[in-house]
Formats: structure tokens, C-alpha cells, sequence
């Protein structure tokens, strides 16, 4: 019998998920995927998670479970220390494994531009432990505010910066926004209006959601400022010291809470030199994902800057849709004669944000048309709803959001374990 190759792919999101999904049948390759977490997540949802709309079963489930009777496919747990090309050879935290093909889609981590102040007491928002840190800081510190006589003190914890206008930041904004309306003033009757600090969105470009059209950016804009929230564009974080943020106008916002959505890179690894990575530390591959000096590693998904696009000469968006694209395109090559693969060429499906309660915003493919409120709403729920990993997260998500949409209320709101150091 003929050897089977063996295809380890790091990193279990939008790209690696598909590639299994592409190779589960292909007799002659065993794969093993490699991720640092036992289960998958959905990170457009995280928002939802960190602000008690949703419980992480809901955006997550077990690899395991997800591979249940792929004969081919089986799972390792542990976290991507080095590779080792000349022996085709990657080192894990707890051992080794060797591979005839290498697949990175290690996706991408929170950049946070070299400050150390902001890294060291910020909240990122990429993981699932990011939102349930972030959800246990909220509502320890609308505990810690409604027993502080101290006005100053209840605005700094009650107000939250939030840095990035990107969809992550237009999320977090909105739904900070509708939380002071639908339930503090049920639940904390020990606070006031006068109490809460302002929601803060800070973003270094002229617009919010910047890469989405004019129209969307104009309309989310309006809705955020009706809402409440405090826009400030062509303004960065500079830094975070001593509960204020220090913003490049020389404006000083007192809070106690910085949340940072301001950008990603991609995650680097000791095996490569620093000719393989390009922008935003991404592994520089040709058209067909190989990784430029190689011929049998390849990089999809965030970790990828794929060569060859002519209608992206600097490489794809970091979104899911690309990564999904650029894994199946992979996964179709890598069942042909190499003689006759297929280069990748990215197909735009449109992008889409929610801002509230029946407000949302959709940008057709090559924002060829838009769509706001209400059915730009709904649509956002369907997207979401089906991307999710099967059907038992889809029905909790619509159950969930159902919920809400009734009582304007959410039942996850448990601190659970909270840990603060600052009492």
C-alpha cells in the first residue's frame, strides 16, 4: 500500500477548518491539524460574548467533535514553538511532529505597535478568554461604582475608550451604548446618567469602518453619535498611564478602561527568516499559497500575503471570506497534479457591521450596492447565524438573539471567577 503524505495545518479558524474540509476525503493525505485551543471559535462574535449577549458555547465547539468520523483527519493539541524546514519538522510544547506539507493558518494577534503601557493594561479582543475578561471588568466595575460616593471615581470606572472604528470597535461602541439604556437603569438603580463616563471611539483615519463605502461610514457614523457615543477620527492612542488615555491631540481622557481593536499582525515563528514575512509580518507566498522559498509550506488566511492578485497587489483583507477562499483553493490544488493548479483570485462578497438594535450596515461585492437598518440587520443575523460551526451553535445564537431583541435584555451577565488586582 502507498504511504500516505501527511498534511499538518496550524490553526483551526476560517482557513484551517476549510482545508479539512476540502482534504477529509483525499485518500492519500493523512491530516493533522495543529491549534493551541481544543475547540474553535467564532471571532466576529466575540463582542457579543464580552458583553453577556452570548456564552462562549454558543461561538465555540471541540475540534474533536467537529472531526468526529474524518478517518483521515486527526487532531493535535498544542502550540507552534518552531519549524524546522530542513527536516520537515515542526516543534510543538509537548513534542514533535514531522510532515510532507506544512499549512500555516495561525491567523492573527492584537498589535499593539510597541507600547508596552498600552500592552500591559489594555483589553484586546481577539480570544475567547479576552472576551470573558472583558465581561468579567465590566460588570465588576458597575459593582465597584454603585458602592463609590466618589463621583470622579464612578466616571473613570463607568467610562470605556475604545480604539479602532473598524467593525470590532463599531460593535463594542454600540452595544456599550444600548447596555446604559436597556439595563443599567433596570438594574443599578444606585447609578445615575450623571454617573456614567461616556463610550469613547477613537480611530487614527478620517472615517469609522474606513474600509467599508462612503455611505456605510456615513450612516454608522450618525447612528453611533445618536446612540451616545463619543467619535473622535484622525486621532491615535498615544498612551495609557495611571487611568488616563492619552490620545495624539493632546486630548486626556480619564477612564479606567482601554479597550484595543486598533490592529492585528500576523504571529511569527522561529524556522523562518525575516526575508519570508512582508507587511504586517505575513508569510509572503506566491499565487498558489506556497511560501516563497519553499515547496512544500504553505500560508493561508491572515497569516498569508499572497502574491499574484492583480486586484490586490498588497495582498488580501484579513476576513474571513478571504481565508475561507484561499483555504478551498488550496485544498482543490493540492487533490490535482500540480502541473495543473489553479492561482487564487479573491471573489469580494460584500462586508458588513451591526451597530445596534435593528441597525446594521451591508456593502454588496465591490460595493456595488448598500443596505442599512433594519434589513441590513436581519441579514447580518442570517450571515452570522449560518457561519457559525453547526447547527446546535445556530439554534443557541438565534435563541440568544431572540431574546434580546423581545426584552432588550441579555442573560449572561455572570462574573465568573473575576480577579482584580486594583481593589
Amino acid at each position: 500500500m502507498e504511504r500516505k503524505q501527511t498534511v499538518v495545518i496550524v490553526g483551526g479558524g476560517f482557513a484551517g477548518l476549510e482545508l479539512i474540509k476540502q482534504l477529509k476525503h483525499a485518500k492519500q493525505y493523512q491530516v493533522i491539524l495543529v491549534d493551541l485551543n481544543n475547540y474553535n471559535f467564532f471571532p466576529p462574535l466575540l463582542y457579543q460574548v464580552a458583553s453577556g449577549f452570548m456564552e462562549p458555547s454558543a461561538i465555540s465547539y471541540p475540534f474533536r467533535k467537529i472531526l468526529r468520523g474524518n478517518k483521515n483527519v486527526k487532531f493535535r493539541l498544542g502550540e507552534l514553538q518552531q519549524v524546522i524546514p530542513s527536516e520537515n519538522k515542526i516543534i510543538l510544547s509537548n513534542g514533535e511532529l514531522n510532515y510532507d506539507y506544512l499549512v500555516m493558518a495561525t491567523g492573527a494577534e492584537t498589535n499593539f505597535f510597541g507600547n508596552k503601557n498600552i500592552e500591559n493594561h489594555s483589553l484586546p479582543m481577539k480570544t475567547i478568554s479576552d472576551a470573558l475578561m472583558l465581561r468579567n471588568l465590566i460588570y465588576t466595575r458597575l459593582e465597584r461604582a454603585t458602592r463609590i460616593d466618589d463621583l470622579e471615581q464612578r466616571k473613570k470606572l463607568l467610562s470605556f475608550v475604545i480604539a479602532g472604528a473598524g467593525p470590532t470597535g463599531v460593535e463594542l461602541s454600540g452595544i456599550f451604548a444600548e447596555m446604559q439604556v436597556n439595563i443599567l437603569e433596570k438594574d443599578y438603580p444606585e447609578l445615575s446618567k450623571n454617573d456614567l463616563g461616556g463610550i469613547f471611539l477613537i480611530d487614527g483615519q478620517d472615517a469609522v469602518l474606513a474600509a467599508m463605502s462612503k455611505k456605510t461610514q456615513g450612516y454608522t457614523y450618525i447612528q453611533l453619535e445618536k446612540l451616545g457615543v463619543k467619535i473622535k477620527l484622525n486621532t491615535f492612542v498615544k498612551d495609557f498611564v495611571n487611568d488616563v488615555v492619552y490620545l495624539s491631540d493632546g486630548t486626556e481622557i480619564q477612564s479606567r478602561n482601554l479597550i484595543w481593536a486598533a490592529g492585528v499582525s500576523a504571529r511569527t515563528f522561529a524556522g523562518f527568516t525575516p526575508e519570508n514575512y512582508g507587511r504586517g509580518k505575513r508569510l509572503k507566498t506566491n499565487a498558489f499559497n506556497l511560501v516563497e522559498g519553499y515547496d512544500n509550506i504553505f500560508a493561508i488566511g491572515d497569516s498569508a500575503l499572497v502574491s499574484g492578485d492583480t486586484n490586490y497587489p498588497d495582498g488580501h483583507p484579513q476576513l474571513a471570506q478571504a481565508a475561507i477562499q484561499q483555504a478551498h483553493n488550496l485544498g482543490r490544488n493540492l487533490c490535482k497534479e500540480k502541473s495543473t493548479w489553479t492561482p487564487f483570485k479573491y471573489t469580494d462578497k460584500g462586508s458588513m457591521a451591526i451597530i445596534g438594535r435593528n441597525k446594521a450596515v451591508t456593502d454588496g461585492p465591490n460595493q456595488k450596492f448598500f443596505l442599512k437598518g433594519f434589513i441590513a440587520w436581519f441579514v447580518w443575523i442570517f450571515v452570522h447565524i449560518m457561519s457559525l460551526v453547526n447547527f446546535r451553535n445556530r439554534m443557541r445564537a438565534l435563541y440568544d438573539w431572540t431574546g434580546y431583541y423581545i426584552y432588550k435584555d441579555q442573560s449572561f451577565r455572570m462574573i465568573i471567577k473575576p480577579k482584580d488586582n486594583n481593589k
